[in-house]
């Protein structure tokens, strides 16, 4: 068939059913970009094989980053745990580890979170509500009691304070008689997301900056399995993002963080293969595996032609992924197993290392073990009784995906413009840039939903008026609290305090003459500061971070 034969049967088919007669932006993907009726070869004709796409596991690794895929090994799966007292998350590890977990996952409390002891005023109400509380390496040792650190992969959705919380992890794993060398897993430690999207911040950019740097040179010469930074993109879809915003901003922050490392004089192909991502499984399922190709994509291109990064591991991006919280109602829970289990088979067919799947219940409270136990199945249930993981990359060469790669790719470089416009990310963020975009398409995708341009099940359409929600939710003791506050006492009355102010001094000195702070935060860790008497040392020197809001 000759290419005009080709045209004319393409026209004749689009006439017969009407789509050029279709309304304008009827059909969107859930960030709003317009989708066409129909995908063929003219979509991708710009495209070559060999430079854009190319095979799984060679550059630029659009099709994966391992040329077998799930073939040799399945995507590790990390249900988020963390709840009550360390105890009772030590229990729920347990539990999901003995139900074919393979890796942990752990939630900190809001005041862990904010860099606060259980015993603070701002703490009363919130220990151990939507997280587990940790305020000293006492707690640390309970929450990972009788729990090999050598044999499991751990991630800490942390950031403010990681590098105490991690300092407090090692300071475990030198107890145990554990060698550094041989621990695996991710800090989130992402705090330029956190001034974006979370918010959970308490220094300033420049000196957080500083603080994650040092994680990065200390985790290259003494924990050089874990991965000391997971840039998230999760938390900037999850305050109404775009798929393409989140994406861009995601990569944006990521290259801020190996410039800031490469201008402390830091070799690129010495700590680039430990930098990891963590991105948001949205409902737009095809839209969803299209940002993971061009992430891959992007970031090899970066790492190679701009940065200059000679090891091919460099090139990788790597990233777990977490299906979106956002996307979950209160309204008719048990659909939520159903919206889960889509973005877990969308996250899988972009090639995910790393998977969390959100459990039915969680727009109520904390998943109950039930809820928690079902959407790990869901993640089992795909790798072993779908066949996805058959072959790599089934929808590669997909008219419509790649299409839409080529795309999100273009969009993302354009916003990369305006990000270095104005001066790079940090001074994006501290005008506001970030935030009025994130909070610009949340309304219209809110205003989407109210007019039903967007139908969500149960909330603006197939509601059930007469609906009774019957299913067990967890609920954390006021005891949690009394008993955090009751610990931390005990603590302070029989530890060593003359080590406790040497420590917070030596704390004080490295801040201010910028020596890597990760040793001194360990050695305080072990003398059993508290998370809370840290920060406040380190206040001292970096100050606090408030936000200019932007309207």
């Amino acid at each position: 068939m000759s290419y005009g034969e080709y045209r004319k049967l393409k026209n004749d088919y689009a006439n017969r059913l009407g789509l050029h007669n279709e309304k304008e932006n009827m059909f969107t993907t859930v960030s709003g970009q317009k989708i066409n009726p129909l995908y063929t070869p003219d979509d991708i004709a710009g495209i070559d094989f060999n430079t854009e796409i190319s095979f799984p596991g060679e550059y630029p690794f659009t099709r994966g980053i391992h040329t077998t895929g799930y073939r040799d090994k399945m995507w590790t799966m990390r249900q988020f745990a963390g709840f009550g007292s360390p105890e009772d998350t030590n229990e729920r590890f347990k539990y999901l580890l003995e139900h074919g977990q393979t890796g942990l996952s752990t939630a900190f409390d809001l005041p862990t979170l904010m860099g606060r002891d259980a015993d603070a005023i701002q703490s009363e109400g919130e220990v151990g509500i939507c997280g587990v509380s940790v305020s000293s390496l006492k707690d640390m040792e309970a929450l990972f009691n009788k729990i090999p650190l050598e044999k499991v992969s751990t991630s800490m959705t942390i950031n403010s304070p990681a590098a105490i919380i991690f300092a407090f992890y090692l300071a475990v794993a030198i107890k145990q008689g554990v060698d550094l060398k041989l621990l695996r897993g991710t800090l989130q430690n992402d705090i330029l997301k956190e001034y974006i999207a979370q918010k959970e911040y308490i220094f300033p950019p420049e000196p957080s900056m500083r603080i994650i740097v040092d994680m990065i040179e200390y985790c290259k010469n003494e924990v050089p399995e874990f991965n000391p930074v997971s840039i998230s993109g999760y938390h900037i879809r999850e305050a109404g993002s775009t798929a393409v915003q989140e994406l861009a901003f995601t990569l944006a922050d990521g290259f801020a963080y190996i410039e800031a490392c490469l201008a402390k004089g830091m070799d690129i192909d010495e700590f680039a293969p430990r930098i990891s991502f963590f991105f948001n499984s949205h409902l737009d399922f095809f839209e969803e595996v299209a940002k993971y190709r061009a992430a891959r994509k992007i970031y090899a291109k970066r790492m190679k032609e701009v940065y200059k990064a000679k090891n091919p591991r460099s090139w990788w991006l790597r990233f777990h992924t977490q299906t979106a919280g956002c996307t979950l109602t209160a309204q008719q829970p048990e659909n939520n197993i159903v919206r889960t289990a889509l973005q877990a088979l969308a996250a899988v067919f972009g090639g995910t290392q790393s998977l969390h799947t959100n459990s039915m219940d969680e727009t109520f409270a904390l998943p109950s073990e039930k809820a928690v136990k079902i959407a790990l199945r869901t993640q089992q249930l795909i790798a072993y009784e779908t066949g996805v993981a058959n072959t790599v990359d089934p929808l590669g060469g997909s008219y419509f995906v790649e299409s839409l790669t080529m795309k999100m790719e273009e969009e993302v470089y354009k916003i990369f413009d305006v990000i270095d416009s104005l001066g790079g990310v940090i001074p994006a963020i501290e005008m506001g840039y970030f935030q009025k975009e994130i909070a610009d398409s949340a309304y219209r995708y809110q205003k989407e939903v109210e007019s039903k341009a967007k139908i969500i099940i149960g909330v603006n359409d197939y509601i059930e008026s007469d609906e009774k929600v019957d299913i067990p939710i967890l609920t954390i003791s006021p005891k949690v609290e009394k008993n955090q506050r009751m610990r931390l006492q005990e603590l302070k009355s029989s530890r060593n305090n003359e080590r406790v102010n040497n420590s917070l001094l030596r704390i004080n000195e490295a801040a201010i003459n910028g020596e890597n702070i990760m040793p001194v935060l360990v050695e305080a860790a072990l003398n059993y500061v508290t998370l809370g008497e840290m920060v406040e040392e380190l206040k001292k020197v970096f100050g606090i971070y408030t936000e200019t809001a932007v309207f």
